[in-house]
C-alpha cells in the first residue's frame, strides 16, 4: 500500500541484487534516445516508488534522436547534449570507440498494432543505422530494444535478417523477452532486448525476475496519491479531454492490476483512470512507465504522450544495464 507521501511501501524487501563495483565509468552511445528512458536506466542514480536506484557505472558519451520535443526533454532531464535530426546525417561525428551501444530501434512497422510491414518498413529498416554505428564505434557490448511483435511468426523473416546483420558483426549476440512488471515497473509490457558481447568480454546473463505475477506493483499503487492531484502542466499532470473512442483507447485501468502497455500514438485516447471520469494524465502515465516524479517532458499533451509511450521503462533498463556492467567486470 502507499504510504502518506504517496510512494509504495514493502514492494523490495528483498536482498539487493547488485553486485555492481562502481570503480569506472564506461563510455556509451545512445541511438534513437527518445526522451532518454533508456539513457536514464544505464545511468541509475533515480528514485520511483519509494526505491533508490543507484548509479550504475555508465557515462553517456554521445546520443541521437530525431524529435526535436524528444531532445528537449532529454537535455532537460540527463543535463547531456544531443545531436538532434537523421542518425544517418551524423554518423560521420559518431566517436570511434565506445564500451557500450544501446538503442531502441523505431518499432512501428514491428507492432503488433502496426501495418505489418516489417523491417522493409519506412522506420524500422533503421535498425541497418544501428548496424552502421556498430561497425564505426566498435563497442564491447551492444544492446538494442524492440516490440514483442518482432518475435510473431509473422515477423520471422525480419527477425532473422536483423539477427544475421547483428551476428555478421563478430558478437555473441543472443535475445530475451522481458516482461516490465517483473522488474518493479507497474506496467503490462513486453519488449525484447538484443544483447551482442564481442569475444573478449563476459557472457551476456539476463537480469533474474525480481518480482512474481503474485506481487507485481498495481495502478492504484503506483498513481494512487494523485487522484486529489488539480491539473498541473509544470509537472505534467495533465490529460486529454478525449470522447471513448471507436477504434482505441476505450480500456480503463484496473485498480490491483499493473497498467495497460503505455502506447505512443494514442491520438489522445489513452487509457482511462481505473475511478476517476477521465484519461489518466501524462505523469501517470509516466510513473506506468517508471519514470522518476522530477523528470519533466519538455512538451505540450501529445507530444508528451508520444515521448512516454516511446520510452524504455527506466526502471527495466536499469536491470539491465546491472547486467551489461557484468559483462564488462573483469
Amino acid at each position: 500500500m502507499l504510504n502518506e507521501s504517496g510512494t509504495q511501501q514493502n514492494l523490495f524487501q528483498r536482498k539487493s541484487t547488485e553486485k555492481i563495483v562502481r570503480a569506472q565509468n564506461h563510455s556509451v552511445v545512445s541511438l534513437f534516445s527518445g526522451c532518454g528512458g533508456m539513457d536514464l536506466g544505464f545511468r541509475g542514480g533515480f528514485s520511483i516508488f519509494g526505491r533508490k536506484y543507484a548509479e550504475n557505472p555508465f557515462k553517456i558519451i554521445w546520443a541521437n534522436e530525431l524529435n526535436q520535443a524528444a531532445c528537449r526533454t532529454y537535455r532537460r532531464n540527463l543535463n547531456e547534449d544531443i545531436y538532434c535530426g537523421d542518425i544517418w546525417d551524423f554518423m560521420n561525428q559518431l566517436p570511434t570507440s565506445a564500451d557500450v551501444l544501446i538503442g531502441g530501434f523505431p518499432c512501428q512497422d514491428l507492432s503488433i498494432n502496426g501495418k505489418g510491414l516489417g523491417i522493409n518498413g519506412k522506420r524500422s529498416i533503421l535498425y541497418s543505422a544501428m548496424v552502421e554505428a556498430i561497425k564505426i564505434v566498435k563497442p564491447k557490448v551492444f544492446v538494442a530494444e524492440n516490440v514483442k511483435g518482432l518475435l510473431l511468426k509473422t515477423r520471422r523473416d525480419s527477425f532473422q535478417r536483423i539477427m544475421e546483420d547483428f551476428n555478421s558483426l563478430g558478437y555473441d549476440v543472443s535475445h530475451e523477452l522481458y516482461h516490465a512488471a517483473d522488474y518493479g515497473v507497474p506496467q503490462s509490457r513486453e519488449r525484447v532486448f538484443i544483447v551482442g558481447t564481442l569475444k573478449n568480454a563476459n557472457k551476456f546473463a539476463p537480469p533474474a525476475p525480481e518480482l512474481s505475477k503474485e506481487n507485481w506493483l498495481t495502478a492504484s499503487e503506483a498513481i494512487g496519491d494523485l487522484e486529489s492531484k488539480e491539473m498541473d502542466e509544470s509537472v505534467n499532470h495533465i490529460w486529454s479531454a478525449a470522447n471513448v473512442s471507436g477504434e482505441q483507447g476505450n480500456r480503463r485501468l484496473v485498480a490491483d492490476r499493473p497498467g495497460f502497455t503505455i502506447r505512443a500514438e494514442c491520438h489522445g485516447n489513452i487509457q482511462f483512470h481505473y475511478s476517476l471520469p477521465r484519461r489518466i494524465s501524462m505523469r501517470e502515465a509516466a510513473r506506468i512507465q517508471s519514470f522518476p516524479d522530477d523528470f519533466i517532458f519538455d512538451a505540450k499533451l501529445r507530444e508528451t504522450e508520444r515521448q512516454v509511450g516511446n520510452a524504455v521503462p527506466p526502471v527495466l533498463a536499469w536491470h539491465i544495464a546491472q547486467s551489461v556492467a557484468e559483462c564488462l567486470a573483469d
